[in-house]
């Protein structure tokens, strides 16, 4: 007995002695590790990276930039049964523990000394989770153990549960760049964390300890196993009731994926933001939760896309079947999936979705989908693409497209060739309306829109036209519509001979006329007569580089070098009344608390104002760029605040447009007037001459839009390369190109007219549906008077060739007193001839 009792004491002097050896060592160890130990405060506001979002005017969804999906919520927007089916799985003594279950230490420790070093699991609470996933290593180190053991320690004593369990929701991995529950709920069931079932809770939780290996997508058998495990420990914990156990056992695996749902089709546009965030807020644009809020209305930005396929589909159609895109022969018993292992390398491209022929026979073509459905096609069907010989069109094992037409009837189609953009802005302020930068992004990133560099061919006509109004030609003044034989500077002792698209010859004509005719000989005349030097310094009141302008004639047919974006923001200053507006299209960035970061405060053509009518500097060429013009110049201009010199625009991919002046913090912030560039009397009747291109001129077609409001030029270059339309009324301004990358032709007749007009047409139909008639009111300084049409003077009494045509009003003056002395040279001639 007394043996016994020796035993038992020397065992518990021995244990004691280790229990304060223990305790000494880990004393040591703090002492040791603690100068070393992060602070945790900083986990009370600390910021998760979360994707850069990019909305519409009307706050759809553009993009989402960002290497990780993430949708930061706080704790009381998780349901309870998503909290407890992670504290099932993870860690059920959570709100008990101290923030270190020394059970499971203890259970770890035992393990590491019966497999003679194995460290296998750690027993690590959410509370250490937490202080591993943002302050460690997930090394296995014994060093590495202790230290987060004592950070977890140090973070109970500094945050409360619900915020340490708001940090491990929000931050863990969860598979497929998802991290945290939020996000994962929204990728693999397109649900919000509420809608979430007992079940489907279950399998978020059981993503957590493997997240790349056992997912929903992965391997649903193992999740399912984990899931149905998590659901017991739910159940064994009185989280859930045997009934809801049940419910949730029995249901299947409904996981798929679900990407954020793009409400608004602007790829080109996007990428144009992501650059501009970039240059703006650095790497920190994509990580820390940035809403930019462009100025693209999503309806007018869905009718330029529709505009823009629809007619490259229509133009890809009238040159014929290219043939299909690929051929695989299929055995006779070709089952669907050799089928489907067919098509396994193409995918839908705007609608048009890929098919395989597997019959052809009376005439009807059978196309099984790489959607798993077979359509049949008839003539009537495939009527464009047919040959006029008796020959086949198609094969079996042919891979072609087919896609659905208004009607909702499946046609054979073809992804078009060709390629075509569209630039739509509000002439007030630049701010962008639409944009498409090809047919489609994925098969081509080029974005022609702003980085295209074309020649503009006829549509670039009228700001000749304003130089020669600016130097005393009229609408009426006589230019000779003759041939025309130049020397060319590009070959010593060659000739420059210039034509007309239809190779005639009208004779003299007046300006408006040839205008409307698009006479090409005119052009050249009226550039010769007003000189090179002049009209290239006075295309850059319209916002062109003097580098993109020609220093010779052929200016007067186009031969500029031109984006869609500047030729948009050209037409806007004859829009607006004359004043150069810049394109733009962020109006704010908010921060991920929705807080302003950025307002755009941009240059405003503002013509009714207060500060525009206490202007009264003449029309005059642009300020140096970053300047800012008008009174609003007397704000503050620190910078970053409103007043400062807008950015340069210089980013590349985002071509003539820029991220305004910011107006963020001042609520009573001054306009800034943009720079009136040319007398409104000047836009007034170049503005009238295009709208008898539309009225009765090469852009005729477009009265199919029943409005009175639209004035716009057709344009065409040599050997139909580019085609071209930019048109306008008071409030919007749409440019669009059409072409191939190479330069190819478009084929003979391929005008502006009827390869870009319709474009044109459909987009602004729709996007000025329903709206009033917007014109500018004839300004003060104009003139109605009586001309004769054959020799553009002001008519006499009684002359049965008079009509209406409107002037400058110093002009009439001088036009009567020419009417006056060739009325007195003719009676001098006949005096003459009498005598």
């Amino acid at each position: 007995m007394q043996i016994l009792k020796r035993l038992l004491r020397w065992f518990l002097i021995l244990a004691f002695t280790g229990l304060l050896l223990g305790v000494a060592a880990i004393g040591v160890a703090y002492w040791l590790i603690s100068p070393r130990l992060p602070s945790v405060a900083v986990l009370k506001d600390y910021h998760m990276q979360v994707p850069l979002r990019v909305l519409s005017a009307d706050g759809k969804l553009i993009a989402s930039f960002g290497e990780t999906r993430r949708i930061p919520v706080s704790i009381g927007e998780v349901p309870e049964r998503l909290k407890h089916a992670v504290l099932a799985a993870e860690d059920a003594s959570f709100y008990q523990h101290p923030g270190v279950d020394w059970h499971g230490i203890a259970r770890a420790g035992w393990h590491v000394v019966v497999s003679g070093g194995d460290k296998g699991p750690g027993g690590s609470t959410i509370t250490q989770q937490v202080a591993r996933n943002f302050f460690l290593s997930p090394e296995k180190l014994y060093s590495r153990k202790l230290t987060e053991i004592f950070i977890a320690l140090r973070m109970e004593s500094e945050l409360t549960k619900d915020q340490i369990l708001e940090l491990y929701l929000n931050k863990m991995f969860l598979g497929h760049r998802s991290y945290g529950v939020a996000a994962a709920a929204s990728y693999y069931y397109g649900k919000t964390l509420d809608q979430l079932s007992v079940a489907e809770c279950a399998t978020l939780a059981s993503t957590f300890q493997l997240p790349s290996v056992v997912n929903p997508l992965n391997s649903p058998k193992r999740m399912i196993a984990r899931r149905n495990w998590v659901l017991g420990q739910m159940l064994e914990n009185h989280y859930i009731s045997k009934g809801e156990y049940e419910q949730a056992i029995a249901e299947a695996n409904n996981a798929s994926p679900h990407e954020p749902p793009i409400e608004v089709d602007a790829p080109y546009l996007a990428e144009m933001v992501r650059l501009q965030a970039l240059d703006r807020l650095g790497n920190d644009a994509l990580t820390e939760g940035y809403v930019v809020k462009t100025t693209v209305l999503s309806t007018r930005q869905q009718a330029a896309v529709d505009a823009v396929r629809s007619g490259l589909v229509e133009y890809d159609h009238r040159h014929g079947w290219r043939g299909p895109e690929a051929h695989q022969e299929l055995a006779a018993d070709a089952s669907n999936e050799d089928l489907e292992r067919a098509l396994a390398g193409f995918t839908d491209i705007s609608g048009m979705q890929p098919g395989i022929v597997t019959s052809v026979a009376g005439g009807e073509t059978s196309i099984y989908l790489a959607s798993r459905e077979t359509v049949k096609l008839g003539a009537e069907q495939m009527a464009w693409a047919r040959p006029k010989s008796g020959t086949s069109l198609l094969k079996r094992g042919d891979i072609v497209r087919v896609a659905r037409d208004e009607k909702g009837n499946w046609q054979l189609t073809q992804i078009p060739a060709a390629q075509a953009a569209l630039v739509s802005v509000n002439p007030e302020d630049g701010s962008l309306q639409a944009l498409v930068g090809g047919f489609n992004f994925l098969r081509s990133k080029f974005n022609r829109a702003v980085m295209a560099a074309r020649q503009p061919g006829s549509s670039f006509k009228p700001f000749i036209y304003s130089a020669a109004f600016e130097r005393g030609f009229t609408p009426a003044s006589i230019v000779n519509d003759a041939p025309l034989a130049l020397p060319d500077p590009s070959r010593p002792g060659g000739l420059w001979t210039p034509s007309n698209d239809d190779d005639k010859f009208d004779g003299p004509i007046r300006l408006r006329e040839a205008l409307v005719q698009s006479k090409n000989l005119v052009s050249v005349r009226l550039l010769d007569a007003i000189g090179v030097r002049y009209a290239r310094d006075y295309a850059t009141r319209f916002g062109f580089s003097l580098d993109s302008l020609p220093s010779n004639l052929s200016m007067a047919l186009g031969t500029a070098s031109v984006s869609p974006m500047s030729m948009a923001r050209g037409y806007a200053v004859f829009a607006n009344g004359g004043y150069l507006v810049t394109p733009y299209f962020i109006s704010e960035i908010d921060d991920r608390d929705g807080k302003p970061v950025y307002v755009a405060n941009p240059a405003r053509a503002c013509r009714n104002c207060a500060e525009r009518l206490l202007d009264t500097r003449a029309p005059g060429p642009p300020p140096p760029a970053g300047s800012v013009a008008g009174p609003a110049n007397a704000v503050a201009a620190t910078a970053g605040g409103a007043g400062a010199p807008a950015t340069s625009g210089s980013v590349a991919g985002v071509g003539d447009a820029v991220l305004p002046a910011d107006a963020h913090g001042d609520a009573a912030h001054a306009p800034v007037l943009a720079p009136q560039v040319i007398d409104v009397r000047n836009d007034y009747l170049i503005t009238s001459l295009m709208q008898d291109v539309v009225k009765r001129g090469t852009g005729a077609a477009a009265m199919a839009l029943g409005r009175d409001d639209l004035a716009g030029k057709t344009g065409s270059t040599n050997e139909h390369r580019d085609a071209w339309f930019s048109g306008f009324n008071g409030g919007l301004v749409a440019t669009v190109w059409v072409g191939f990358d190479d330069f190819s032709s478009l084929g003979k007749g391929e005008f502006g007219a009827k390869a870009a007009l319709p474009i044109w047409m459909s987009y602004m139909g729709s996007a000025l549906k329903d709206q009033p008639s917007t014109v500018l009111p004839m300004p003060p300084g104009i003139s109605t008077v009586q001309i004769d049409r054959y020799s553009g003077l002001p008519a006499g009494a009684g002359d049965p060739n008079a009509m209406s045509e409107i002037f400058k009003v110093e002009d009439v003056d001088r036009l009567r007193n020419q009417a006056n002395q060739q009325q007195e040279d003719q009676d001098q001639q006949h005096a003459y001839d009498i005598f």
